[in-house]
């Protein structure tokens, strides 16, 4: 991070976000040109204030990439692009979505995407597209990592969106479970919390991980399991707090109901053999248990290695059943229920859509499991998906089984994408439309995950748009016009009023909708063209958010009033103000208690879908190793040369320019391999080439990829080069939860053979 500077170059610094997690540091950017030239942390940011990972400093890589599109392209017969204006692109693409929802339904159209790690705008508006259609079925990245976790925070605390915000800053233990914060983050200032509690010896840090990943290193206790069998480490960790009576009967009591049959179970598992499944010593496990038990407070996070992972959805209530047990809920130090700006998942679910049409596969929080889409899509069923917009998203490369993925979109009707980049999925389109870039739009995201302070912030533009380009929200507008929704409503009263003000206008607005209800899912648009033109130069698109403020404001009336904010309009006008973000909700901790929403605010412990696999542990059989695959390949790893797939350009990887495949010095050994050989990775999936580093940090039978490989990206001369590998052309659909259809990326069985040049 650079130290901010005096004068005129301080100035010359214009404030944004990093995008690329889901914590958004704010960031100060100086632009010479069209180019990031410098970045430095945001001192003023209410969350991350001044912090910032190496990461951002290469965001120049994103804003110039040079596979960006700069004109809407249309497919030839034979595969390739044709450039064409805006308004042929819009007119063509209405009337072909129009057609196969006549034909088909509006259900027949999928929609994938609505913003990454930092655009989540083109999401809001991007629902009234979908409303013109009646399509019903959207999905997105969360559908692949956490709807899981979702799905158990209802069943435990009432509804999905009692999602719970750990307080590690308070906390006396700090328990990470198949998360490395060190890269991942999934809280503010991430690394300077995980030094401040590895160096306080009150305190102590505990990772289930099976690599002895970065965070691993700082910790105490490093609970180093064997890929897939973090429910047995679990489940041991729980059956010593009961069998040795380290539980809080006193909060059990108190805040909690349905608590024996999961005890019965617990009471039940044989911790050292446990252990022994697990690969890890029982005496560690009873320690960490005791640890947990004698702290204050205890808050956990858990990440991709277990979402995407055997017993996925298992771990995720068992992960929380150890805070629970412990009674680290609604207190300092922690876990609580954070309040939102926006809800990030799809809603209240349709009535036809609380199950996909072909695979009757299970929709949390409204979102499609990725690894069904390719079913969903392929094959003759009568209610198939025929069309699909993927938005701001690349699930040709991102999602299980990329050769599945593009075998079923070639086999839609339609298929469009609006990115700023000619992505895997662009390539496989009808049509594309150019976006511009996060950096040259007015933008937000929604990851309001915090407590008790929470923090928002809308981010102007620092650079003006690339020529050709449009943002999400006015190609939405165009196409919600094209598509012939807004015929014959006449929107001059509400321009008007909203020049009057914005008393004037919300009197106006709920006016036009009482009197026409079916305008209410069309409200992104019709903000944008009536009180859009009266925000700042060019902001239009942040009109979507003045309803989303009175929202926010009348779900957490108690906490925005704490911030500072009475009204709605208060709030919004204080997101249009203050360019390094807003704290927009604070919290007491017993707000926790009155955020569960089960009838009579108490903790269901036991989950009935999810015991019979709590209990089949018990019996499960240990899998004999398979001679065809004997390694587990996880798929996906963070690295400081890793972040989300914006960055396409493969030089702004410093470290690990290949991408590298990590295996132990044992496997290495065993191989005949040194660093930077290359070896064919085999699994039920396909095989891809790989070169090799070798790193104590995977222990024997291990092997990991990064995210980020596998990119197909224009070289000096323009010609498309394949750089790294790509994890999901190794990866398989049907490799899923049972439950929540999240995939199993970090277990993959394969083989891993030198490749002999």
């Amino acid at each position: 991070m650079e130290n901010p500077a005096d004068g005129n170059e301080a100035r010359a610094f214009q404030k944004t976000a990093c995008i690329l997690c889901s914590i958004n540091c704010g960031i100060e950017v100086l632009v010479e040109g069209r180019h990031i030239a410098r970045v430095r942390g945001d001192r003023k940011h209410p969350a991350s204030q001044g912090y910032l990972c190496e990461k951002a400093q290469r965001l120049d890589h994103y804003q110039n990439g040079r596979d960006r599109i700069s004109t809407p392209l249309r497919r030839r017969p034979d595969g390739t692009f044709e450039p064409i204006d805006w308004d042929t692109a819009i007119t063509e693409i209405a009337g072909r979505l129009r057609g196969i929802r006549d034909r088909f339904g509006g259900a027949s159209i999928f929609y994938y995407g609505g913003g990454g790690q930092g655009n989540h705008l083109c999401g809001a508006y991007a629902s009234a597209t979908l409303a013109a259609l009646g399509s019903v079925y959207r999905s997105n990245a969360l559908a692949q990592e956490k709807t899981g976790e979702f799905w158990v925070d209802g069943q435990l605390f009432g509804r999905p969106r009692c999602h719970t915000a750990p307080d590690f800053e308070h906390a006396e233990v700090a328990v990470f479970v198949g998360k490395n914060p060190w890269h991942s983050h999934g809280f503010p200032q991430a690394r300077h919390v995980l030094k401040e509690i590895a160096a306080d010896p009150s305190r102590a840090l505990v990772v289930i991980d099976p690599r002895k990943s970065e965070t691993a290193r700082l910790a105490r206790y490093h609970l180093q399991v064997r890929p897939g069998t973090d429910a047995f480490c679990l489940a041991a960790l729980l059956g010593t707090l009961v069998q040795e009576d380290l539980v809080d009967h006193g909060f059990l009591e108190e805040r909690t109901t349905d608590k024996e049959p999961v005890l019965d179970v617990l009471r039940r598992v044989p911790i050292g053999e446990f252990a022994r499944r697990a690969g890890v010593e029982e005496s560690l496990v009873r320690e960490v248990a005791r640890r947990l038990a004698r702290a204050k407070s205890v808050s956990i996070l858990e990440d991709l290695g277990v979402q995407q992972a055997p017993h996925s959805t298992l771990d995720s209530w068992l992960e929380k059943l150890v805070y629970i047990l412990l009674g680290s809920f609604g207190k300092p130090g922690g876990m609580n229920i954070h309040s939102r700006m926006m809800s990030l998942g799809g809603g209240k679910n349709d009535k036809r859509a609380n199950r996909t049409p072909v695979t009757g596969a299970r929709i949390i929080t409204g979102l499609v499991p990725c690894n069904v889409i390719p079913d969903e899509i392929l094959g003759d069923h009568p209610d198939r998906f025929r069309a699909m917009i993927v938005e701001s998203a690349n699930p040709a490369h991102s999602l299980a089984d990329s050769r599945r993925f593009r075998e079923a979109f070639a086999a839609l009707d339609l298929l469009v994408v609006i990115d700023v980049a000619l992505t895997e999925t662009a390539r496989q389109a009808h049509y594309v439309l150019p976006t511009a870039s996060q950096f040259e739009k007015w933008e937000a995201t929604f990851f309001t995950l915090e407590f008790p302070r929470n923090t928002f912030q809308l981010r102007a533009p620092v650079l003006e748009p690339l020529a050709g380009t449009l943002p999400e929200a006015e190609i939405h507008r165009r196409l919600v016009r094209a598509l012939g929704a807004l015929d014959g409503v006449d929107l001059g009263p509400l321009a008007e009023a909203a020049r009057a003000g914005r008393a004037e206008y919300a009197m106006a607005f709920m006016t036009q909708v009482g009197m026409r209800p079916q305008l209410m899912p069309l409200a992104p648009v019709i903000l944008y063209e009536t009180l859009g033109p009266t925000l700042p130069a060019g902001a239009e698109a942040a009109a979507v958010l003045w309803g989303i403020a009175q929202t926010c404001v009348m779900s957490f009336p108690d906490s925005t009033r704490r911030a500072g904010f009475e009204d709605g309009d208060a709030l919004f006008d204080a997101i249009l103000r203050e360019r390094s973000g807003v704290t927009f909700t604070v919290d007491p901790y017993e707000k926790t208690w009155e955020r569960l929403d089960t009838p009579d605010k108490r903790i269901r412990l036991t989950i009935p879908e999810l015991l019979p696999e709590l209990e089949g542990l018990l019996s499960e059989r240990e899998a004999a190793p398979d001679e065809r695959y004997p390694f587990i390949l996880s798929a996906g790893e963070r690295r400081s040369s890793t972040a989300n797939t914006i960055y396409r350009d493969p030089s702004w990887r410093k470290v690990d320019p290949a991408a590298a495949l990590r295996m132990s010095p044992a496997d290495a050994e065993r191989l005949g391999v040194l660093s930077g050989a290359r070896v064919l990775v085999t699994t039920e999936a396909g095989s891809a080439t790989a070169t090799v580093e070798v790193s104590d940090s995977m222990a024997p039978g291990h092997a990991s990829l990064p995210n980020g490989g596998g990119l197909v990206y224009p070289d000096g001369e323009g010609a498309n080069r394949l750089h790294g590998t790509a994890p999901n052309e190794l990866t398989h659909h049907r490799a899923r939860d049972w439950l929540a259809g999240t995939p199993w990326h970090k277990h993959v069985p394969a083989r891993i053979e030198p490749i002999v040049e």
